[in-house]
């Protein structure tokens, strides 16, 4: 367990400025302390100077934990052999040339404490997305290879980049770029004099922009096209709380390949771990599941920050007071988390369970939007997402557990109707399979899909993709968002804009009489 997973956590990815040198100087002389350590402050101040956009970071709780440094060159400047002091130039940086068509990676390191976050994937995205921006060629670099050392005496450079190409032997540094869409151009022989670890040899690495010459947003930007994942999740038996959240990490691991910015689950998706519990007393046993919630909680915070995702955690039972809830957790990729409690009760969860509702409805801001999570049933009360969509709401997010099909078609009906009248985008996950050993979980009906508003710009059955009914899988569809803004405004119909207003709206009225928000 790396340090960073005791506490908790704000991310924040930024430009580095000249205050963040002791932070940055701490970090380097403990990944460095054979290689020179960390840069001197004129030559911090020679990258910050040069070129401010090239040089950035991540911030966690008021301290900078990763960070990487860049330049400008033409590119073709650099494909020739060429060493690291060729590049920095004993740290005056001379080789930066502001009309340059390629960044040239200076450096990427994370804090010791902070690894296994992915936190330098983090940082190579958020380079990419500069050189979309900048409307950059490509980003090039000499790469260490610091696995070479241990087998210099056996293989060649090129034996040993074959190898590690093969997945025959792992490379610390070769292995994670080649990981992140970086191509191998030729071997730098001499590259780094000092570098032992890699026998002094370099690897030119490449990253074409296929976007080139075409104006695209800078990191740290909320997207237009946010990429939503929906996990249609098979309730299978589960001895152990390490069984469940392997299934759940091999969800998140796989969709966050395809560069998800959020993730949904299904209502109650830990529900198999009942079978460990009390049937004969089926409110002892969801009582008794609470106990897995605050460990799972802290897990999907960690997944979302390893896998640089936002994810809706379905929900899970929360004691609080003694009483029962149903929550659904947001965690987001920066660290921090958020809750919302189911509000509608159904009779069925009250009588075999306990739940109780809660007594808040909350907007969420994430960096893909403005969103809002609804439990199941809560989708069938219009007020809810009428009251966020008011508040800003663009993404609505419905985690749902149904045993049949008509109760399936409620909770979906309701779903494609919040999407309609409220002109927004709702996401629905749901669980599929059978617990036979489970009471009052035994089945499962679900077909999980995405809804859009019913427009012209949208499908022709206001669908964006829909799940094969009762089969475990997943959907991964990109939305649109500035068509919300154009629909608010120039649709056929204008459902935001046409009530009345005058005559009704929803007002919440916040438990024991608190103040109206």
């Amino acid at each position: 367990m790396s340090d960073s997973e005791t506490i908790e956590h704000k991310l924040i990815l930024r430009g580095l400025t000249l205050d963040d040198y002791d932070d940055i100087k701490q970090i380097m002389d403990r990944v460095y302390p054979g290689m020179g350590g960390a840069w001197k402050p004129d030559e911090y101040r020679a990258l910050i100077e040069h070129f401010p956009e090239g040089q950035i970071c991540i911030e966690d709780n008021g301290h900078v934990v990763a960070a990487a440094h860049a330049i400008l060159v033409n590119a073709e400047e650099f494909e020739s052999r060429h060493s690291y002091e060729d590049v920095i130039d004993g740290g005056k940086m001379t080789a930066h040339d502001p009309d340059g068509n390629a960044l040239y990676g200076i450096d990427v390191f994370v804090d010791p404490g902070y690894r296994g976050l992915r936190l330098g994937r983090r940082l190579y995205d958020a380079r990419k997305e500069l050189c979309e921006k900048l409307n950059l060629k490509g980003i090039i670099f000499g790469g260490r290879i610091p696995g070479y050392g241990e087998h210099a005496d056996k293989m060649t450079p090129s034996d040993y980049i074959q190898k590690v190409k093969a997945n025959e032997i792992y490379d610390p540094v070769l292995s994670f770029q080649l990981s992140n869409d970086f191509h191998i151009k030729k071997v730098l022989k001499n590259y780094i004099a000092e570098d032992t670890e890699s026998a002094s040899y370099g690897v030119l690495m490449e990253w074409s922009n296929i976007f080139y010459e075409k104006r695209q947003k800078l990191f740290g930007g909320r997207k237009s096209y946010p990429r939503i994942g929906v996990v249609q999740w098979q309730m299978r038996p589960f001895n152990t709380m390490e069984d469940f959240m392997h299934q759940v990490e091999f969800f998140v691991d796989a969709m966050s390949g395809y560069n998800t910015d959020l993730i949904l689950f299904p209502e109650l998706l830990n529900a198999p771990l009942l079978k460990n519990f009390d049937q004969e007393n089926p409110t002892e046993a969801m009582r008794s599941l609470a106990e897995y919630t605050e460990e799972i909680r802290a897990a999907f915070v960690s997944m979302a920050i390893s896998y640089n995702t936002n994810i809706v955690a379905g929900s899970v039972p929360v004691i609080e007071e003694d009483l029962l809830y149903n929550v659904s957790y947001l965690c987001r990729r920066d660290g921090t988390w958020d809750e919302q409690r189911k509000l509608h009760i159904t009779p069925d969860e009250a009588q075999y369970w306990g739940f109780r509702g809660g007594e808040e409805i909350k907007i969420f801001d994430t960096d893909i939007g403005k969103i809002g999570i609804l439990i199941c049933y809560d989708v069938e009360f219009p007020e809810l997402a009428r009251y966020l969509v008011d508040k800003g709401m663009v993404l609505l997010f419905v985690p749902y557990w149904t045993d049949t099909k008509n109760a399936y078609l409620r909770v979906r009906r309701c779903a494609q109707a919040r999407a309609i009248e409220n002109e927004c985008y709702v996401a629905i996950s749901g669980s599929v399979g059978n617990l036979p050993k489970v009471e009052n979980m035994d089945i499962q009906y679900s077909q999980s899909a995405v809804f859009t508003p019913s427009d012209f710009a949208f499908p022709h059955d206001a669908i964006a993709a829909e799940a094969t009914p009762n089969t475990e899988m997943t959907l991964m569809v990109d939305l649109d968002l500035d068509l919300l803004k154009e629909l608010r405004q120039q649709g056929s119909v204008q459902n935001l804009l046409s009530r009345r207003k005058e005559l009704y709206e929803v007002v919440w009225k916040p438990a024991n009489n608190k103040k109206k928000d």
